[in-house]
């Protein structure tokens, strides 16, 4: 009976990942399609509207690197210092928190370094 769970189980999963894969691709064309017959309705010409490109790509990349790699540092020392933890018995709840937390602050100083240079060459 076990064994009967585990087959029902596999078919399930393979399923409902393939309807999931299938409703994000449908979901995705159906909004693309969506936006640009608004686009035309308003009277809007859709090839005129590309998407604007990230302005530092490089740095948003570093900074959430270094986030990342800051948080788990952090969450290293906090494992073995702070709650005093074994090798095998760290806790992952601290590393996957800290790499989100340092890593989305590194998000947002690149946020917050592009927002002050686009400023500066948009006074200009």
């Amino acid at each position: 009976m076990e064994n009967m769970d585990t087959a029902n189980l596999g078919i399930m999963c393979g399923i409902i990942i393939s309807l999931g894969f299938f409703a994000m691709i449908f979901g995705i064309v159906y909004l693309y399609k969506r936006e640009r017959m608004a686009m035309i309705e308003r009277g809007m010409d859709p090839r005129r509207y590309k998407p604007q490109s990230a302005p530092y790509p490089t740095l948003k990349w570093g900074m959430l690197l270094i986030g990342a790699g800051s948080g788990l540092f952090l969450a290293f020392l906090l494992d073995r210092l702070a709650f005093k933890t074994d090798y095998y018995d760290g806790n992952p709840a601290i590393y996957f928190s800290m790499i989100a937390i340092c890593g989305g602050l590194g998000l947002f100083a690149s946020y917050r370094i592009e927002k002050k240079e686009t400023d500066k060459i948009s006074d200009q």
